[in-house]
């Protein structure tokens, strides 16, 4: 059954007070990271009672400095503390099922993102945008242009140095996730999402109460570039491998899970891909 409900959009929250910050300069992707942290976290840690013995093995290419920073700085704000809460779980249940990367990258992607407001909204608000006018290439002093307004209605201000780096973090995070793609000069990549990740994802945020309508037209399918009829199409794809039954008319949407719990789900993507 659908639980809490969720904000519309992260540009929503983004309106009443401003959740822009430079993170991003500590740690963009870091999906190898991410992954490590994610398959040995445990369910009684919390901010004080961590591991970091562990963890510094874990992470042993850094100095404990570093270490630090990336499981309290990066990991507790995407994985344990954000949106959803608690994220690890939902992303632990593939990597316990060894899914391939293909998989598992879209959904540390959808993760990242909602707890990431500046790859949210320049996703959401920008490259979608440039996307559709087919404007393939992205650069440095364009993701500043973009970013410089909106850090002056938060009231915020960095200095250009810091704007800039915050600028290539988030243009490099995208490259780690595939939406872009270019070691240097950047561009729009040609973005695929497997149905095992699509139909994840979407079990995530109807667990977080969107249905029917809701749930095909949420904003989270923008990081992805998805418009309203490839959304649709996905879910029917769902609905062929029996992930789910998705029925729409008239502007009206139902779509009913096969499952209830992750564990469930998670055991159905596994088998489809063995």
């Amino acid at each position: 059954m659908p639980i809490a409900k969720a904000p519309q959009s992260r540009r929503a929250q983004t309106t009443g007070g401003c959740r822009y910050n430079a993170r991003l300069i500590k740690g963009g992707a870091l999906l190898e990271d991410m992954r490590l942290l994610v398959r040995n976290w445990k369910s009684y840690y919390d901010e004080q009672v961590i591991d970091i013995t562990l963890m510094e093995n874990l992470l042993s290419r850094y100095a404990r400095s570093r270490v630090k920073d990336v499981i309290y700085r990066i990991f507790l704000s995407r994985f344990v503390n954000g949106s959803p809460q608690k994220a690890w779980k939902i992303v632990r249940e593939l990597e316990d099922r060894n899914v391939s990367i293909e998989i598992l990258r879209p959904v540390y992607y959808w993760i990242t993102a909602r707890n990431e407001s500046l790859i949210y909204d320049f996703v959401c608000d920008e490259l979608l945008f440039q996307n559709e006018r087919q404007e393939q290439k992205i650069t440095t002093d364009a993701v500043v242009a973009w970013l410089e307004p909106r850090l002056s209605m938060c009231g915020k201000t960095w200095s250009e140095a810091v704007t800039k780096r915050v600028a290539r973090g988030i243009l490099a995070t995208l490259r780690d996730f595939g939406i872009l793609e270019g070691a240097v000069k950047k561009r729009i990549a040609p973005v695929y999402t497997p149905v095992e990740s699509f139909v994840y994802i979407a079990f995530a945020i109807w667990r977080e109460g969107r249905t029917g309508i809701n749930l095909v037209n949420h904003d989270d399918w923008k990081l992805f570039l998805l418009q309203q009829k490839s959304v649709e199409s996905m879910f029917l794809e769902a609905d062929r491998y029996g992930f789910l039954r998705y029925q729409a008319a008239g502007g009206i949407a139902r779509v009913d899970f096969s499952f209830n719990e992750f564990r469930e789900m998670a055991n159905a993507i596994a088998t489809r891909t063995y």
